[in-house]
């Protein structure tokens, strides 16, 4: 089995010679030959992607977080052909790796198993427009409360994962809400706005429970839409995403969709498969079976 592995390069010399290690190490015992090309900074995947051959490879997989497999499979979808795409496959390597958990990889060890496993899964994708031009996730997206948590973490990276709880904090003291005009499988709602999460697989931030029902194989995407809170209600109610409680809240709606737009007053930046990227409008819809993953 020849695999072609895109892993996002550690900051630190030694700890990618102990990952190429290790990565080779385990391709060898399991009798499969490794190309392991390294992603350096930010979009490198699509020069990387478009270089190369993939024809000769029977996997690919990408050996990092959510957001290394955002970039890997927009990269794989800008120059190539589903139908031309090998089994894809997660090393999670990541913060989160909230994507890996619907394929039941919770390790590395598990990764592997998938990586050398015969076995494969369709996968839905959801696409997303930014102006002529479409994007793709598999874990979910969203604006509002999250992606404003998400963005002010990002400026506090260096205290790890407090960093996203010291986001909440902040963001809470300054809450403020925006309109929305939502149409799902045309439907529209038009409302004042926390946030808006459009699914595809259950979980975001490693273990919150975004979506307890979505499914990456049902054609649909999980659309989670909270309504105003107050800021004691919103500070009781985010603790409940990890058990994926926060749903029966009522100010909480999860509707079904296929197909959606929206626009935002004012715009609200985006944040598909943990990527701060976009803004809205932007338009939403899902292609159900459209790669193949490792089981």
């Amino acid at each position: 089995m020849n695999i072609l592995c895109l892993a996002k390069k550690p900051c630190k010399t030694r700890q990618s010679d102990r990952l190429a290690e290790l990565l080779n190490g385990q391709c060898h015992r399991n009798g499969c030959r490794l190309e392991l090309v390294w992603s350096e900074y930010h979009n490198h995947m699509y020069e990387l992607v478009r270089e190369l051959d993939i024809g000769r490879f029977d996997r690919i997989v990408a050996c990092g977080g959510d957001g290394t497999n955002y970039q890997m499979l927009n990269a794989l979808l800008y120059y190539h052909e589903p139908a031309s795409l090998p089994a894809l496959a997660v090393l999670p390597n990541g913060r989160g790796n909230s994507f890996a958990r619907d394929l039941d990889i919770f390790s590395f060890e598990d990764g592997f198993r998938t990586l050398f496993s015969t076995r494969t899964r369709p996968v839905d994708v959801c696409t997303f427009s930014q102006g002529q031009d479409i994007y793709y996730f598999v874990n979910l997206m969203g604006f509002g409360f999250i992606t404003d948590v998400a963005a002010r973490a990002a400026s506090f990276d260096v205290l790890g994962d407090f960093s996203y709880v010291l986001g909440v904090i902040i963001e809470t003291l300054g809450l403020h809400f925006h309109q929305i005009t939502l149409t799902l499988d045309g439907k529209t709602y038009e409302t004042e706005n926390c946030f808006v999460e459009f699914c595809n697989s259950r979980f975001t931030g490693g273990t919150m429970i975004m979506a307890p029902e979505a499914r990456i194989d049902d054609g649909f995407f999980d659309v989670v839409i909270a309504s105003p809170l107050s800021r004691s209600s919103l500070l009781r109610t985010f603790p409940r995403i990890f058990r994926g409680s926060h749903v029966s809240h009522p100010a909480i709606e999860v509707i079904r969709a296929q197909h959606a737009t929206v626009t935002c007053s004012p715009q609200k930046k985006l944040l598909p498969d943990g990527e701060l990227f976009g803004c809205t409008p932007v338009e939403i819809g899902i292609k159900p079976g459209l790669v193949r993953y490792c089981l």
